[in-house]
């Protein structure tokens, strides 16, 4: 499995924007993507501030989401005043997802902007998880 957070603060005046977006991608995501365990966007204390929760069920069924055409040509990118997406490790016994996958491998057959995501979203799993796993 393979869970993220994405922390988003988007322009002054672009949040209704973002927003419709957000809906759109939801629905396609769920609608069209068997690999998609929880994709949800929730809106922060502080104005202008979003948080995405993205878990799929392989780092491949992630690279599957960010390739599809309804979430790489959008504009929301045009959106973000600052952008992190953060590798997220669910806690056993307290989450119901399990421990996140967080490289991938490029495959010639995949393509350019495939191969791009894997080398851009790729991390080592950190230490300190590894210590408190089961």
């Amino acid at each position: 499995m393979s869970t993220l957070l994405a922390h988003v603060k988007i322009k002054e005046g672009f949040e209704g924007h973002w927003e419709a977006i957000a809906q759109r991608v939801f629905s396609a995501t769920h609608d069209n993507e068997d690999g998609c365990v929880r994709y949800e966007y929730w809106r922060g204390f502080e104005p202008r501030t979003y948080y995405v929760l993205l878990s799929f069920q392989s780092f491949d069924d992630f690279m599957i989401h960010q390739v599809a055409d309804y979430h790489h040509n959008t504009d929301f990118r045009d959106c973000f005043e600052d952008f992190n997406l953060e590798w997220v490790d669910p806690i056993e016994d307290a989450s119901p997802l399990i421990q996140s996958e967080t490289s991938g491998e490029t495959k010639e057959d995949k393509g350019e902007v495939w191969n791009n995501y894997v080398l851009n979203h790729s991390s080592e799993i950190p230490e300190w998880w590894l210590e408190h796993r089961n």
